[in-house]
């Protein structure tokens, strides 16, 4: 960089040199190689403006100059390494936000398999308690229909022998006294009855 930097001062004070060295009446232009070549009158005045404005930049400009490009230098450096931190920082963060999220997921994929799992258990456990619950209330309807068929049995049993009494007692006259007619009626009753039963 020093280099560069001291063709540059080199540069440019040959071209102050050249502009500050007094002008030499031209009496004929040069032509080809002449007009590369300077003159010594001319050679000897900007050599020696080149040395003072070269010595006057070296010791007042340049290290101004320098300094001011190896700072900025530092600072892009320093911001290139902060973006490289920052990259990698946001790279990290991204990998543990993308395991925080499939962890996020497998729970609630967790909790969601449980909830089923729970809910099928409570289907099956109000289904059993609502079958048994049926079951019961067939069962007491049976038994209560049972029951009701023996009491209306009975209530039949006895209508109709008092209905056979005295039926009995119109056709055959008072020959048969009320307690054999019902004796009777009532083996009758049995006779019928008994093939129900069975």
């Amino acid at each position: 960089m020093n280099s560069k930097l001291k063709e540059l001062s080199c540069a440019l004070g040959v071209a102050l040199a050249y502009f500050a060295a007094p002008a030499v009446a031209l009496a004929e232009t040069p032509s080809g190689a002449d007009i590369l070549l300077p003159k010594p009158a001319e050679f000897i005045p900007a050599l020696i403006a080149f040395l003072i404005i070269w010595f006057v930049l070296a010791k007042l400009a340049w290290p101004s100059i320098l300094g001011m490009m190896e700072k900025r230098q530092q600072k892009i450096q320093d911001d290139l390494d902060a973006a490289a931190e920052s990259k990698a920082k946001a790279e990290r963060e991204a990998k543990n936000y993308e395991a925080r999220i499939r962890e996020a997921h497998k729970e609630a994929e967790t909790i969601v398999a449980k909830a089923k799992k729970e809910a099928e258990e409570e289907r099956s456990r109000i289904l059993a308690k609502a079958q048994r619950e049926a079951a019961d209330i067939v069962a007491k309807s049976r038994g209560a229909v049972d029951s009701e068929r023996k009491k209306a049995m009975i209530e039949l049993s006895g209508s109709v022998v008092d209905l056979s009494v005295e039926i009995a007692s119109k056709i055959i006259g008072n020959e048969l006294s009320e307690d054999s007619q019902r004796k009777l009626a009532e083996k009758y009753l049995a006779e019928v009855s008994a093939p129900d039963e069975r």
